[in-house]
């Protein structure tokens, strides 16, 4: 199947209160043609009642977290839905949202879309769209780290009730936004009312529009360096951002890098600090290829290399963008710096560098 052919997929996130259904809710309007799988956490759901019109179908989870306990039916739910589209027992939906819990971790979700052969085989993910809200949001980072990691990981941000929080409080929280996340474009959204131009098509896989979109999505001039340690990391305390140990960084190469390296080191790095990897993506320039390949993962889930027709501009150079949680710049750039550029000696001189390297990723976190 091309990948024109396969349903995008977003992911509306964003912590309690934050008015994803009111989004939701004017997204349908314009969007009519829109499957809709909602997750709600109590036994009964009841955020699936305030939607007022559609007419794509309705899946709903509840009875638990989609991130955690009801993680295992996300799969199935999206080959129902698949199957039903193709058999004609519901209508031909164009797109799926899926509308997460206050609470839900994003990360598992998105490896559920990224694993699943069957989902991965009929549908793309196409972004995570987080709402953050205005008021309420500063304390709700400081408190849950759910909020920092659905912001963290985010392709889009949309600002809700700033008509309720004075203009300092938006300027801070806008600032400490861009530090959690510098690549995310942000939106201010007026009670739920936002053009689906600036949220769909989002992610990496935009066949229309995928070499400008490349670069959108890795957007490297926004992300700024970080410190290191010995085994990646966070040991020293962190700047003032108010994040934890969310950080986000881009490594860059000039030269081409050897594959087999860089499989083996990112390998080495998902095996290890999976749980501290909240994304990956980059665009590489391999030895031996003259177009580029496209790389995205979740913690330890990968999917599948892609390979792009040309490159989306001059620049040839390899670049990776991570959002971590307590995983410095300095060690990874190091790993991988070590098993992929061409320079790095034969078989046995990278057989000894892993042993090194799992020598000190093996240490306790």
């Amino acid at each position: 199947m091309t990948e024109a052919a396969l349903v995008p997929v977003t992911l509306l996130t964003g912590f309690l209160g934050s008015g994803k259904t009111t989004v939701l809710n004017r997204l349908l309007k314009r969007l009519p043609l829109t499957a809709v799988v909602m997750n709600e956490f109590g036994e009964v759901g009841l955020d699936h009642q305030l939607l007022e019109e559609t007419r794509g179908p309705l899946a709903l989870l509840s009875g638990g977290c989609v991130c955690c306990q009801v993680q295992g039916s996300l799969a199935p739910t999206l080959k129902n839905l698949w199957l039903g589209r193709q058999d004609g027992t519901l209508p031909p939906f164009e797109r799926i949202i899926i509308e997460t819990t206050g609470i839900a971790d994003p990360a598992p979700i998105l490896e559920t879309l990224l694993r699943d052969r069957y989902v991965s085989a009929h549908m793309r993910m196409d972004g995570v769209v987080t709402s953050v809200d205005a008021v309420l949001a500063d304390g709700q980072l400081d408190d849950h780290p759910e909020a920092l990691r659905q912001i963290a990981v985010a392709d889009r941000l949309l600002l809700t009730k700033t008509d309720l929080a004075n203009t300092e409080e938006v300027a801070a929280l806008r600032q400490r936004l861009h530090q959690l996340n510098p690549a995310a474009p942000l939106h201010v959204v007026d009670h739920g009312d936002i053009d689906p131009a600036l949220i769909m098509n989002c992610g990496l896989f935009r066949p229309e529009d995928k070499h400008p979109d490349v670069l959108r999505w890795l957007a490297e001039s926004r992300y700024k360096p970080a410190g290191g340690s010995l085994t990646g990391l966070r040991r020293a305390p962190a700047a003032p951002t108010h994040a934890s140990g969310i950080r986000s960084f881009c490594i860059s190469f000039d030269q081409p890098l050897d594959w087999l390296g860089l499989t083996a080191a990112l390998e080495m790095l998902m095996s290890f600090r999976a749980k501290h990897i909240l994304r990956m993506k980059a665009l590489v320039n391999a030895i031996g290829e003259d177009k580029p390949l496209v790389l995205h993962a979740v913690q330890h889930v990968f999917h599948a290399p892609a390979t792009l027709p040309e490159w989306p501009d001059a620049d040839r150079r390899s670049r990776f963008v991570f959002i971590t949680d307590d995983l410095e710049e300095d060690f990874v750039r190091r790993l991988l710096t070590d098993f992929a550029l061409p320079a790095v000696p034969g078989l046995a001189q990278k057989e000894a560098l892993s042993v090194a390297y799992e020598t000190m990723l093996v240490r306790p976190d």
